[in-house]
């Protein structure tokens, strides 16, 4: 059984492609992990999103909780559309936290070995080349016939 790992997007076309051309093939889907810069910011996005829609959803009571005597004036911004600022804060939360997510990586391996990286590349491979790649790297492979059925050795 062959394994692939690569990240989404185009990838899905890749897939299929890998699956047409070389019946029998497993290809796997999977994100490449952000650097752990990203991936710390990552974590902290979604606690900023929860306090922000906390603060605007407790209103001004919830200062003087907090050692606050005065609600600061960006408060008062959010607190005068309180459902555009939720939304805003969801919103853009979730893009801020999707492009930490993203490493625009899109790594081919067949069997543990690289066979294309776009990191290291600095571009994404066409269908064709992605297809000689992999043939490339099967063909050190030979068909082996077991009980009633070929296996990859």
């Amino acid at each position: 059984m062959k394994r692939f790992f690569f990240s989404r997007g185009n990838a899905v076309t890749m897939k299929n492609m890998l699956e047409a051309a070389f019946p029998g093939i497993n290809v796997i889907l999977a994100n490449h992990p952000p650097s752990a810069p990203k991936h710390l910011l990552g974590k902290v996005v979604p606690i900023v999103q929860v306090g922000i829609i906390g603060i605007v959803v407790a209103g001004e009571q919830i200062f003087p909780r907090l050692g606050i005597v005065t609600p600061p004036s960006w408060y008062y911004s959010l607190s005068v559309n309180k459902f555009r600022s939720i939304a805003g804060t969801w919103l853009l939360g979730n893009f801020i936290q999707s492009y930490l997510q993203s490493s625009g990586a899109f790594e081919v391996y067949c069997n543990g070995k690289l066979v294309f990286s776009k990191l290291m590349e600095q571009r994404f491979p066409n269908e064709i080349e992605l297809r000689d790649l992999v043939s490339k790297r099967l063909t050190n492979f030979r068909v082996v016939s077991g009980i009633g059925e070929g296996f990859w050795s």
